[in-house]
């Protein structure tokens, strides 16, 4: 990754208020092509209505989002066709219950691309497999683990060929020794160069495959830097007070 390239995702002075509350305070942030850039920070931070302004699922109040040089913001903008470029995956897995894990990827590739019913099923197997479940694409989601429901929702956002992927705690529904299975695929997607921008109070995984950490605290970014710098030298007190917690 080099700086000459364009970012992939940039966010300048970002705010968001619900009524009278206002949650982002000013952000700015670039993710850079190719980089896990992992948000951390306590609950009610931000993170997650950060992440969600990426895609517009939140109407920001003020400030500029550009995704892959596109001005998200601006009213000549197809928000529809901006979020086919945004792969998102929620902390629950919003899989249709009455289709297969081949019907869940399928369906947007037929019904929002308008592709060949022969080349969505390529293109939603190749998806499967990318994500290891291959021999699961006739099962249900009833039949499937937590794990597995996860990646199949992982599986239709890459289908989609996104130029940045968006995570918000994609394992905190998951029993703990389901979780392996999530980060394994996320962890094989930085190393095809997937970009992404991940939510997660996974700070193993944060500490082993991120780029950068952003802490968040009180709407605002307060510090960032790679992993070791921010596990093991935070700059800011309260960054220190917060490590110290979740380390002990």
């Amino acid at each position: 990754m080099t700086t000459a390239q364009a970012p992939i995702l940039e966010i300048r002075g970002l705010r968001k208020s619900f009524h009278h509350v206002e949650v982002l305070r000013g952000i700015d942030l670039i993710v850079w092509p190719q980089q896990l850039v992992f948000i951390i920070g306590p609950s009610g931070s931000g993170k997650s209505t950060l992440l969600r302004c990426c895609n517009r699922l939140e109407e920001p109040t003020a400030g500029s989002i550009r995704v892959d040089g596109i001005d998200i913001m601006a009213r000549s903008t197809d928000i529809n066709a901006m979020r086919r470029r945004i792969g998102m995956v929620f902390q629950s897995f919003n899989l249709y219950p009455h289709m297969t894990a081949f019907g869940n990827v399928a369906l947007a590739l037929t019904k929002v691309l308008r592709k060949s019913r022969a080349e969505a099923e390529k293109i939603a197997l190749a998806a499967l497999a990318r994500v290891g479940l291959a021999e699961k694409a006739r099962a249900y989601p009833a039949e499937l683990s937590g794990g597995q429901q996860q990646r199949v929702a992982i599986a239709r956002s890459l289908a989609l060929e996104p130029k940045i992927m968006l995570f918000d705690e994609p394992t905190s529904a998951l029993d703990p020794e389901l979780v392996g299975g999530v980060l394994k695929v996320m962890r094989e997607l930085k190393q095809s160069g997937m970009t992404m921008l991940v939510v997660s109070h996974e700070m193993r995984f944060a500490r082993d495959a991120a780029d950068r950490i952003i802490f968040m605290d009180h709407g605002a970014i307060v510090e960032e830097g790679d992993p070791e710098g921010i596990f093991s030298k935070p700059r800011e007190p309260r960054t220190r007070a917060f490590i110290a917690e979740i380390v002990r």
